[in-house]
């Protein structure tokens, strides 16, 4: 199915596009490996999480309509936000995906899910921090972080996310906030409990 896959890419994805998604590919099996869960799966959802990013506002909002996907207003005024949801329309029907587990890592990609599965949240960090996003200190300390805690991971990775929305004063899915607020929860109670001392 991968050369099928990468036939249709070559053919609907400009060429920088399709080295994100192999960056995502590799890296989403590297933490897949890492964390005991299924390679395959991370790389089939891993490979298949951007199928519908180039597709054109009109026909994101028409096939998440025809799906009965719930667009809201954040949703319409930014179609390309359901291109995560999109992505895993064209993954079931297109290469006949019927493995929910991938399904749902492909449409949870953009802005996560509270109670993401780690399948989900290894392709969501996969994502964020390929190595063609850049190298800056945040990007490291997240890929070192990534191997070491996936919740606490997730948690820093939807707030740089929303740092640079609030400083490009972009409209915020509400979806981000919930994402970040479930998984900070999460790992905050992991945390030891320190006894202080009086």
């Amino acid at each position: 199915m991968r050369e099928k896959v990468l036939t249709w890419l070559t053919q609907n994805v400009p060429t920088p596009r399709v080295n994100h998604i192999l960056r995502v590919e590799q890296m989403a099996m590297d933490l897949a490996v890492h964390y005991k869960v299924d390679r395959e799966k991370a790389a089939h959802a891993g490979l298949m999480h951007d199928l519908a990013k180039c597709f054109k506002p009109q026909k994101l909002l028409q096939m998440a309509h025809e799906e009965g996907l719930e667009v809201d207003e954040v949703m319409a005024a930014n179609p390309h936000l359901l291109h995560a949801d999109v992505s895993a329309i064209v993954a079931r029907e297109t290469f006949g995906v019927d493995d929910e587990e991938v399904l749902q890592a492909i449409a949870n990609h953009t802005l996560g899910r509270p109670g993401m599965s780690q399948l989900c949240s290894i392709v969501f960090l996969a994502d964020s921090i390929e190595p063609g996003r850049g190298d800056t200190p945040q990007l490291q300390s997240l890929r070192q972080l990534s191997r070491q805690n996936i919740h606490q991971a997730v948690a820093l990775t939807c707030d740089f996310t929303l740092k640079l929305l609030l400083e490009s004063s972009c409209l915020i899915h509400p979806r981000v906030i919930l994402t970040r607020n479930w998984f900070l929860q999460k790992w905050k109670a992991k945390q030891p409990i320190v006894q202080k001392t009086v």
